[in-house]
């Protein structure tokens, strides 16, 4: 129960860790010796100069109402909050306009108070601030600004890395514009202008600035878990976003005269050629994140109406290390993905649209397969993720090494498995199958809706029946749908019409009770936190390879595989909405819809 004794009225005075202690004792909250070591060290003057949250909560102690909550610093500032009457607010970076902001104050100020815009409106400035007490700063800037101050209560620990993190990055956004700005042309009007402005401008991507601009970009994307960075030109600005979760979101603008230099910095790093812009290049890049693991990022560039857009895809380092359980694949859809990669030959096929996945299950299925005694070797296009225990090749159409050229010279190779990045041509499909009747397993990616559709891509592509017949051993269809936040997932009930629209016309029984999508802090307000997959195995049964013939009819190959216990992707994603994991929404805007022959 929470103490009834009165809050002190503010004195302008930074808070105490001994108050604290005293108000968290009243409650509760931390055993009497917990308090009084804490308290015995405070008075002694050690944890002088330290927020009092930021020094009981980095000791990670159990709240002793309910030990399976941690009073982290987080949680104790929410609890102050709710003491003092005050609004509490957790930091969101990408909700936040770093140039406007860090224009109401200078760092130093900042800096000396502690306190952190992060709103302007045209008669409000939201603050946030960590001491509860201190009030100078509050009248100091109202007078300034002319404006209203709204003060949020913030964790301590949050104030002080984005005061160094907002107020660096925009001094560097600042400095570089300031640095540039001589000889260059207002108001970009084409790709060809762009050009002449980065001739003329002053400022080199070697820049102090624009390093650290590219430099907080890159750590910035690890932090908030994005697996793209997208860099945009327009005609005024340019736009950063990141996709998180498979959503894009804006996070910053850069004036048109940094984004120039800045995206000559990374084409740098990429080892791209920095003097052509006229034509699509691809590049990498091996950094560390925050966390001191190595991160490769994938570069694209691609010349558009108003200069270079660049996007880098960034991969996971611990994608490697996931189970299956971990990607969302089932115990019996384990059982049969571990039966089918033991085959001494054969192909294995997984498709699904460009972010479905497919790149993630074939390495984590190939850092299994790579045993000492075990020859793996890859041919892809680009190189997605560098991996010791593989032999991987880069396919390179300039000097005509083409994936059919590039499985062609892994077969002498002694390979055991091969994997290919994609099929994509009647001679990449030739050299697959040749590969697979000469003794090898081979594992590749398709582009089709889903896992039937394969076969027809096959035949398509001219790969005659008899040979599919003969090889063919399984196709995995995928998808990503948004698992939910598990911190503010909220009860719910389905009617069965909703049901019948994911499941229709398959009947499955309506959970009735399931969960949707609420919003807070923890997810950005979306509801939603992290990704699965969704999986529709086919196996190549003896009465399935017999309906691939020359008269081929897909809708009798999906008959069958239901028959023969392929669960659609809608249907898989219907298990993951009765599981509590995802939405009905969620799998409607990711899953196909569902074949009326099914």
């Amino acid at each position: 129960m929470a103490s009834t004794r009165p809050v002190p009225q503010p004195v302008d005075r930074k808070l105490s860790l001994l108050e604290v202690l005293g108000w968290i004792e009243a409650e509760g909250m931390l055993t009497a010796e917990r308090v009084n070591l804490l308290r015995g060290l405070a008075e002694r003057g050690v944890y002088d100069g330290q927020h009092p949250l930021s020094v009981i909560g980095k000791r990670g102690w159990p709240d002793a109402r309910d030990p399976e909550r941690a009073l982290s610093v987080e949680t104790l500032t929410q609890w102050l909050a709710e003491r003092l009457k005050l609004s509490y607010l957790r930091i969101d970076p990408l909700k936040l306009d770093v140039r406007r902001i860090t224009g109401v104050i200078s760092q130093g100020y900042a800096s000396r108070f502690k306190v952190l815009p992060v709103e302007v409106t045209a008669d409000e400035i939201v603050v946030a601030t960590a001491e509860p007490y201190e009030r100078e700063w509050e009248r100091e800037i109202s007078q300034i600004q002319r404006k209203k101050i709204r003060r949020v209560l913030v964790n301590p620990d949050e104030i002080s890395r984005y005061l160094v993190e907002f107020y660096s990055i925009s001094r560097s956004v600042i400095g570089a514009e300031a640095q540039n700005l001589v000889g260059a042309a207002p108001g970009i009007q084409n790709f060809e202008q762009l050009i002449e402005l980065s001739r003329a401008g002053k400022l080199d991507a070697n820049d102090q600035h624009v390093v650290s601009i590219v430099d907080w970009l890159l750590q910035y994307a690890f932090d908030q878990r994005a697996s793209d960075i997208h860099i945009e030109p327009r005609r005024e600005v340019g736009l950063i976003r990141l996709r998180i979760d498979g959503v894009l979101h804006q996070v910053y603008q850069l004036p048109t005269v940094v984004l120039a230099p800045v995206t000559s910095r990374i084409k740098i790093l990429a080892r791209m050629d920095i003097a052509e812009k006229r034509r699509p290049q691809d590049g990498r890049i091996k950094t560390r994140n925050p966390n001191g693991q190595e991160v490769e990022l994938r570069i694209s560039s691609m010349p558009t109406a108003f200069g270079e857009k660049l996007v880098m895809r960034i991969f996971d380092p611990t994608v490697l290390l996931r189970s299956y359980r971990e990607l969302g694949i089932s115990e019996p859809d384990e059982k049969f993905w571990q039966a089918m990669i033991e085959n001494p030959h054969g192909i294995i096929l997984v498709t699904g649209p460009t972010g479905s996945g497919k790149t993630t299950t074939l390495y984590t299925t190939l850092k299994q397969l790579a045993q000492p005694d075990v020859n793996v070797c890859t041919v892809e296009d680009p190189i997605e993720m560098v991996d010791p225990a593989l032999n991987q090749m880069q396919v390179q159409p300039n000097i005509d090494l083409t994936f059919a050229s590039g499985v062609r010279t892994l077969l002498r190779q002694d390979p055991d498995i091969i994997m290919i990045g994609e099929i994509r041509d009647s001679e990449t499909a030739d050299m697959a199958v040749q590969a697979s009747l000469t003794g090898h397993l081979v594992l590749s990616t398709l582009h089709t809706n889903d896992a039937p559709s394969s076969v027809s891509r096959l035949l398509d592509l001219g790969v005659p029946p008899y040979l599919l017949q003969s090889t063919l051993l399984a196709v995995i269809a995928q998808r990503l749908v948004r698992t939910l936040c598990p911190n503010c997932k909220q009860a719910a009930e389905l009617s069965d019409e909703e049901w019948d629209g994911l499941v229709a016309p398959w009947k499955a029984q309506n959970p009735k009770h399931i969960y949707k999508a609420a919003g807070c802090l923890e997810c950005r307000n979306t509801g939603y936190k992290g990704r699965i997959g969704l999986y529709e195995m086919m196996s190549f049964s003896p009465a399935i390879k017999k309906l691939i013939t020359s008269n081929f009819d897909i809708d009798a190959l999906r008959q069958e595989a239901m028959r023969s216990g392929m669960k659609p992707l809608r249907l898989r994603g219907a298990q993951k909405v009765a599981e509590g994991v995802t939405t009905v929404e969620e799998v409607l805007r990711v899953v196909p819809p569902p074949t009326t022959h099914y």
